[in-house]
Parts: C-alpha cells; structure tokens; sequence
C-alpha cells in the first residue's frame, strides 16, 4: 500500500511539472510567438537570399517605401528617398537592427495566435510608420552626404515625423565587404539617432542651466564679465571669443562656456549628476520596442576643472541625439514627454487593424524637470533663440533652441548640433539635428533643422 502511495505521489508530482512547464509555455507562445515565426530560418517567410518575403512597409501618408514581387524584396522607386528611409525601413540583409524589416517582423509576418503566418487572403501585414518619407528625404538631402542623425517628433503623442541617420546606401546596391572599410560608409549600420552617442558640446548646457534654475536661488539675477578665459578648479575655461557683460539669457544665447562652467563648479558634481540623470539622458527608451543607447556622462572622479568643462557638454560627456530630443520635448511640454514611437499601425489583408502583440499606444516619460522649472527654461530658450538665431530662418515657428559646436579632439573639426522645440499650438514638435564634424552648430545644424521644421510646419 505504502508502495502505491509512494508511486501515486510520484506520478501527481510529475503531472504538476508537466502542467507547469505547459503553462510556461503557452505563456512564452502567447508573449513570443510573433518573434518565433519571425526567426530569419523559417523559409515560409524569408526568401533563399534571407530577406523577409512576406509584409509591406509604408510612411504615414500610404507611400509604399518596401513590398514583396515574385518572391523578391523591393523598395521605393527613388534612390534618395531609399537612403533617406534605410534605417527605418532596413536593408534586405537585415544587418539594420532598426529596420522595420528585422525590428518589427513578427507584425509584417501576418502572425496571430490562430492561425499563425497563414492567411487566406495573402501573406503578410502593412505596416504604418509614423515617419513621413518626404521629411525624410529632405533632412538627408540637407545632410548632404555628411554623417550625422536628425529627428522630429510630436512631443504630445511620440510619433516621429522624421528620423534620419547618415552615411546610408541604397538598399537595392549595398555596398560589398571590402567597401565598408571606406570612410565614406563608416558606422554606416549604425542608427545614429536612436544607437550612437556623441559629444554634445554646447546643447548640455539646457541641463546645466536646468540644474542652475533649481538649485541657486539668485541665478537669474546674475550678471557675468567674459573675457574669453575663465577661472575655474584653477586652470582656464576658454571660449571662441569675447562675450563682455553677460545676464543669464545672454550667457545661453552666445553660449559663454565661462559661465555655464561657473555655474556647473558651483552646483556640484553630484548635483549634476542628478538632474544629468533626471533629465532621461542616462536612461534608455523603448522606441514601438527598439531600445536606445544611454548617454554616458560621468563626473564620478571629475576635478573641479574638468566638472566645469563637463557643464559646457565637454570632458567625457556623450549624448544620444534621441535622448536629448525626448529631453527638450518634456521641456516643452511641462516636465513630461511622450515617448517616440515608430509603429503607427498594422493593417492585415482584409483591411482591418490587424492583432498587435505592441500596440500603438501613447506613453509618457517620468518627470524629466519640473513644471515651473520647464517654463522658465522655456523662456530663457525662446529669447536666446531670437538673439542668437534670428526669426527669418523659421517662419511661423514660436522656437525654444540651442545650437552646440563640440570639440571631438585629435585636431578634427568639431560636431555641430541643433536642438530644440516649438511652442506653436498646431505643431507640438521637438527635435535633434547632429552633423558630425560639421563645425558650427548654428549655421551647420540649425540650417539642417530650419529645412525640415519649414517643410513640416509651412509644407515646403
């Protein structure tokens, strides 16, 4: 008797592993089984050349940017318009981790719990993005061949209007293995928007400014002599040039490295790296599931020199363009933003929304700065912006901006940076502009992003 209770207690316990473990994995089937149907093997899906042959990929407008014919990927009829959306759309390799092609395969695979890849109907999903191509082909063309990201997004709802990443190449004519060790292809699958991390140079000031408005109650009151060369942890902080008498606006709208490393020595190293960390720029987003990388700020061991340097977005800063432009839209939008979204929608065979494993749904970031802070940061910009850029660059556009020139060292000419926001009603929009080694953050990269915002805002 005691031998058959043994073995019944046995058998029960082996019944609950096994209803465990199918349990486990109907949980997995259910969260992962999208991503399942769309490992790059199944050779119902991918093509011999290991390309997704199932599944459009179409802009916010309905323009076809890639479809299947015979078996075959192809892409929209317009190189430029190719290279501008490459990184968005992804190329036939899947070598782009952002493309649309590799990022979101499971909703182009047509996949669903009931009847799997399968449809009676044809194969495949459309797949919407909130990009729109003709700003994307605007922000590469004004990029002309040189490296660098830009992006726009509505900071009320997360949807990115335009994100471009630069070199590129034509999908339908990738270039060979020994042709990536040209300087023209360098990190050329790389999405520098949502991926790399770069000197900031000057656009770090919004966040020492940030820290500033917080944590010294005289700040705005402040005035400041530059003379070109500034003492701070005992040893100069330069700027390019004379600045004179200088109120705190002023010191933003000329951008005087002197006293944005004043104020960054003044506040501390663990100050700012708090509000560096508060402000999202450490942290990454999951962009419709894409992870972005971190920025890398660290003052950990910085002296007082280098603390004052690092508050003027120099030392080790490094900043992710993608990161920064969530930043400036919670600036924008009271402390909080959207978070950027990329997925507009999926669209099954028959026409009606097809099943999303990750739908297209509104987030918000956590504080990022607070609310008073965030209008006051907002004014300052506005006014630095029309001192320091001027209105006739940006028709119809209430701008909050900061342009950045970077040092990168080894005798290279610097990063050029344009970020920013509009306060406009109709057009909740923030954005990021990185030309790499382009020099002047000003004129480089606020002539890209006065191109783009125009065509979106004033539709040329």
């Amino acid at each position: 008797m005691k031998k058959i209770e043994a073995r019944a207690n046995i058998c029960l316990l082996l019944a609950l592993v096994l209803l465990l473990g199918l349990g486990l994995y109907i949980a997995r089937f259910v969260r992962d089984g999208g991503r399942w149907v769309a490992y790059a093997a199944n050779r119902h899906l991918y093509n011999s050349q290991g390309s997704l042959a199932v599944g459009r990929v179409l802009d916010r407008d309905g323009d076809v940017l890639s479809w299947v014919e015979d078996g075959v990927r192809r892409y929209y009829n317009g190189s430029t318009v190719r290279k501008a959306t490459l990184h968005a759309v992804g190329d036939p390799g899947g070598n782009i981790g952002t493309g649309a092609l590799t990022a979101f395969a499971n909703k182009l695979s047509g996949y669903n719990q009931i009847t799997g890849a399968y449809h009676f109907m044809g194969a495949g999903n459309d797949l919407y993005l909130t990009l729109d191509a003709r700003y994307n082909y605007i922000a590469y063309e004004a990029l002309g061949g040189r490296k660098g990201a830009v992006g726009v997004y509505n900071y009320k709802t997360g949807e990115l209007l335009c994100m471009v990443s630069s070199p590129s190449f034509d999908p339908l004519d990738p270039p060979a293995a020994d042709q990536l060790e040209d300087p023209r292809y360098e990190g050329v699958y790389l999405n520098r928007f949502l991926s790399g991390t770069f000197v900031p140079g000057s656009v770090f000031k919004t966040i020492t400014l940030t820290a500033a408005l917080e944590c010294i109650p005289d700040v705005t009151t402040r005035h400041w002599t530059c003379t070109g060369s500034t003492q701070v942890g005992g040893a100069p902080v330069t700027c390019p040039k004379v600045h004179g008498e200088l109120d705190l606006t002023g010191a933003l709208a000329h951008s005087c490295n002197g006293v944005f490393a004043l104020l960054a020595a003044e506040l501390g190293r663990e100050t700012l790296t708090r509000y560096v960390d508060r402000s999202g720029l450490t942290s990454t987003y999951q962009v419709s599931g894409i992870r972005t990388a971190p920025s890398r700020i660290s003052l950990e061991n910085a002296t007082g020199h280098e603390l004052g340097w690092a508050g003027v977005g120099q030392h080790t800063d490094l900043v992710n363009p993608c990161a920064l432009m969530v930043y400036m839209g919670a600036v924008a939008n009271g402390g909080r933003a959207a978070v950027p979204q990329l997925v507009l929608k999926t669209v099954t065979p028959i026409g009606k929304a097809g099943l999303r494993l990750s739908p297209y749904l509104t987030r918000k970031t956590g504080e990022l700065i607070q609310n008073d802070t965030a209008q006051r940061l907002s004014g300052i910009m506005a006014q630095a912006a029309v001192e320091a850029y001027g209105t006739n660059r940006f028709p119809n556009m209430d701008l909050c901006a900061k342009s950045g020139t970077a040092e990168v060292g080894g005798g290279l000419t610097p990063n050029a940076w344009f970020t920013g926001f509009l306060r406009n009603p109709d057009a909740p929009y923030a954005f990021v502009v990185l030309v790499e080694q382009g020099g002047g953050g000003a004129e480089v990269a606020g002539t890209v992003a006065a191109r783009v915002l125009d065509a979106i805002v004033n539709g040329y």
